[in-house]
């Protein structure tokens, strides 16, 4: 098959269809989920991606009743989904069908049984459309981009899978991306539920919860006189419009409808719809309904997709009628549309690829201009009618870029290296001598590629945050799901170095005596613009804290030289021992006696200025603790815990 573009496959809803038989593959035919008579032939199948399809039916009946036979399996789904729309003269009135039968014993399981659901009809004849779910293969997204000319097409097919039992004669058939909310039913089973046993001893009643139901009579009665009010166009009170068949899709399992179109207000929605036939149960609503629409205002299925459109999720809707036979499988083209792209490389070392570790992907690169989000699913690259390889799309919202890899190029190589350290310093929060500053566990990684290609190539890194926050990113770099994509440009045989830092803050706990602590109150004075009388407060006790400093250096160097005179006294002390028994040695024991005489002295003098030191030290000390007594700011929150101790 030709991949070059034509012009029927440039409109977004192309009329290809590629059909398979699965009879094969999944043995012999089985009866249908849900069968009735030739009057109501099915007309609508719609597809989700979380296991069920909705199924519409719609056609001319006569007669009082309507008969749906339903597999025991699906009964559950078939009640709980059933919408029934009357658009003539007459209504419904309700919906039979036999209690399933209990199982004996151990007796083996019987085999699947059909149940018989009758739906009451009121008048002769009826224009019906029959709404419901029931389980149905999910549908599966592949993916075509095809490079050539100025932009490259993308291409959206759909494999459709029927497994229903019957034929889909002639059906409009749409596809809908997203997942509606859906399960399993049990609404055919009957539930007893179990009651509490309540004895009387007399006086105690066990086991009994306090009755509370004050609040709940007076909203009844609240509610009540809301419903009551009469309606501003008819003067009908609002609560007689409910006195045939309950809400406009039926009351429990939705099986009912008025008996006619014109009994239910416009704004009184029955139920919430959601995509394809699935109803919720509206919020009570005390407000007095709005006007009803005249008796000709058509009840559609089809809005329910144009709601769930709206809704977010995507719906693509054949523009023409299909035809798939039972147990076979259709592939539809969805979209074909010119989009931004283009083809790059991308460094991303992947694990199960070996050589990905020092050469970059060949990537397609392009954006989702399709007007609705792209599911998951394989994309195939194609470029000048030559197939370049396969990747996997994940899902891509409209708007949204894409960078799908289909090849490993190994003329460009790259390889990486990688440093840390601990930066910074700021004042988040002071309260006395306690500060609690952020800093920056910093990243720096360099990566050096080399192009052995004979042209230019764009080169994307793709670069692990780990939770950390870029610094200072180069330019045009994208941030997305944890990583950043850091783009460089490299000519033919020509080199590229990028430098990417990324920065983890954490805070730490100090008081000024740490340098990291007075950095951060100094570049606060700096660049925090305190009020006046803080400002003065912690220069004075930077001051002080400088004052400590010096004080504190010059009492170490006296400490240094006390120790350097006491290990020169002990050695003249062991020289003077030495010679002491020496009568030749008398004028060196004079100059050996002399000296250790200067040395304590010095001794002496070192420990009287070291004393003075730590007097001035203390009284500073007191002094920096009484400046800062008062001062509790706080900039602004931290990034993290304060709970690593400074160093």
């Amino acid at each position: 098959m030709s991949i070059a573009r034509s012009a029927s496959s440039r409109r977004s809803h192309a009329a290809a269809i590629l059909s398979l038989s699965l009879f094969g593959a999944f043995g012999c035919a089985r009866r249908p989920a849900v069968e009735t008579g030739p009057t109501l032939p099915l007309r609508r199948v719609v597809v989700y991606r979380n296991g069920v399809g909705y199924f519409e039916r719609q056609g001319r009946v006569e007669g009082d009743a309507v008969n749906f036979r339903v597999s025991q399996s699906e009964v559950g789904d078939f009640l709980a989904t059933l919408a029934v729309m009357e658009q003539g003269g007459s209504s419904v009135r309700s919906a039979a069908f036999p209690m399933p039968e209990e199982q004996v014993g151990d007796a083996p399981p019987a085999p699947e049984r059909r149940r018989n659901v009758r739906l009451a009809l009121d008048g002769r004849e009826h224009d019906l459309v029959v709404g419901y779910t029931v389980e149905t293969p999910i549908w599966r997204p592949t993916y075509r981009l095809v490079f050539q000319g100025a932009q490259p097409q993308v291409q959206a097919w759909g494999i459709v899978q029927n497994l229903s039992g019957e034929d889909w004669s002639d059906v409009n058939l749409s596809l809908v991306s997203g997942s509606p909310v859906s399960f399993r039913s049990e609404l055919a089973t009957p539930v007893i539920p179990v009651r509490p046993t309540v004895t009387d001893r007399g006086a105690v009643i066990d086991a009994v919860p306090q009755s509370d139901t004050t609040l709940a009579q007076e909203e009844q009665r609240q509610v009540a006189a809301a419903v009551a009010a009469p309606s501003p166009a008819t003067g009908t009170p609002a609560a007689e419009m409910d006195d045939e068949g309950g809400s406009g899709y039926g009351r429990g399992g939705g099986v009912a409808t008025r008996s006619r179109a014109s009994r239910r207000p416009a704004g009184a929605a029955p139920a919430a719809p959601m995509a394809g036939g699935f109803y919720r149960q509206p919020a009570p609503s005390v407000q007095a309904p709005p006007p009803p629409p005249p008796s000709s205002t058509p009840r559609n299925l089809a809005a329910l997709a144009a709601l769930a459109v709206q809704g977010g999720a995507t719906r693509y809707d054949l523009p023409q009628r299909v035809t798939i036979p039972d147990r076979s499988a259709t592939m539809v083209m969805l979209v074909a549309r010119d989009v931004p792209g283009e083809q790059m490389y991308l460094f991303a070392p992947d694990p199960g690829v070996g050589d990905s570790v020092s050469h970059p992907f060949h990537v397609a690169r392009f954006e989702n201009r399709t007007g609705g989000t792209l599911e998951r699913g394989p994309i195939a690259i194609f470029e000048h009618n030559a197939f370049l390889g396969q990747g996997m799309m994940e899902s891509l919202p409209d708007g949204a870029t894409t960078t799908v890899p289909f090849s490993l190029e190994r003329g460009v190589a790259v390889e990486s290296s990688q440093t840390s350290a601990v930066e910074g310093a700021r004042l988040v929060r002071m309260v006395r001598e306690t500060l609690t500053i952020e800093r920056y566990s910093v990243t720096r990684t360099t990566y050096r590629a080399r192009n052995g290609l004979d042209h230019s190539v764009r080169l994307l890194y793709r670069h692990a945050l780990n939770g950390a926050q870029l610094f200072e990113p180069p330019t045009g770099t994208e941030t997305s799901n944890g990583n950043a994509l850091v783009p460089t440009a490299i000519d033919a045989h020509g080199r590229s170095e990028v430098v990417v830092t990324a920065r983890r803050p954490f805070t730490v706990n100090a008081d000024l005596s740490n340098d990291q602590a007075a950095d951060a109150l100094t570049a606060y004075l700096r660049d925090g613009h305190p009020a006046d009388a803080v400002a003065a407060t912690l220069r004075s006790a930077l001051d002080l804290r400088r004052q400590i400093a010096d004080l504190t250096q010059q009492r170490d160097n006296q400490v240094t030289r006390r120790d350097d005179l006491q290990r020169n006294a002990e050695e003249t002390r062991g020289n003077l021992l030495a010679i002491q028994r020496n009568p030749a040695a008398a004028d060196l024991r004079a100059q050996l006696t002399a000296r250790l005489a200067r040395t304590a002295t010095e001794i002496d003098q070192t420990i009287r200025r070291i004393v003075e030191l730590d007097t001035q030290v203390g009284e500073r000390r007191v002094r920096l603790v009484e400046a800062i007594r008062g001062v509790e700011l706080d900039v602004n929150a931290p990034t993290t815990p304060a709970n690593t101790p400074a160093r």
